[in-house]
């Protein structure tokens, strides 16, 4: 192969390189719901067996800025039964060029146990415990991110999960 055919392909390569664009995301995290890998879990309770929820969600965020390894709490699952919020960190996401906007998935792993998914039951039984009377209970979450500079994203919402309470 002669020099010029090695020097043509290199400045090819770089005249392509140069004309790809960055990505055009907003600076807000952008966050769609995809997956869950089933819609039954069993309650956690002493006597349940080990059962893990996992919920994926696609992201993109302009500025890159997303995760973090100080302990901040950045991902936000929202029950649809009572408002109670559970709180998850992610770990520091390196960005993807000098553009610095990224996308990719997310996906939560939420456990069964202890006690991390139960029943709630309209006549006051405690939760987490077995019932005859409701063998099930049905709910969704609202997940939420935030970036380090604070934005927040657009709220999504799971499919219905179903609780095996007995």
């Amino acid at each position: 192969m002669s020099r010029l055919h090695i020097l043509s392909v290199s400045l090819l390569a770089i005249a392509v390189t140069a004309c790809v664009k960055r990505p055009d995301y907003p600076i807000e995290p952008v966050i769609e719901f995809m997956s869950m890998n089933k819609q039954t879990i069993a309650q956690g309770s002493p006597s349940a067996l080990p059962d893990t929820l996992l919920i994926t969600v696609s992201f993109t965020d302009g500025d890159g800025d997303l995760g973090n390894d100080e302990g901040i709490v950045d991902i936000f699952l929202t029950d649809s039964r009572d408002g109670f919020e559970e709180t998850l960190q992610l770990p520091d996401i390196p960005t993807q060029g000098t553009g610095n906007g990224i996308s990719g998935e997310i996906t939560v792993r939420i456990f069964n146990k202890p006690f991390n998914i139960c029943c709630t039951f309209p006549t006051g039984q405690e939760p987490c415990t077995a019932s005859t009377v409701f063998p099930i209970d049905t709910f969704s979450y609202a997940i939420r991110i935030k970036d380090r500079a604070g934005n927040f994203s657009n709220s999504v919402q799971t499919s219905p999960i179903t609780i095996l309470c007995n």
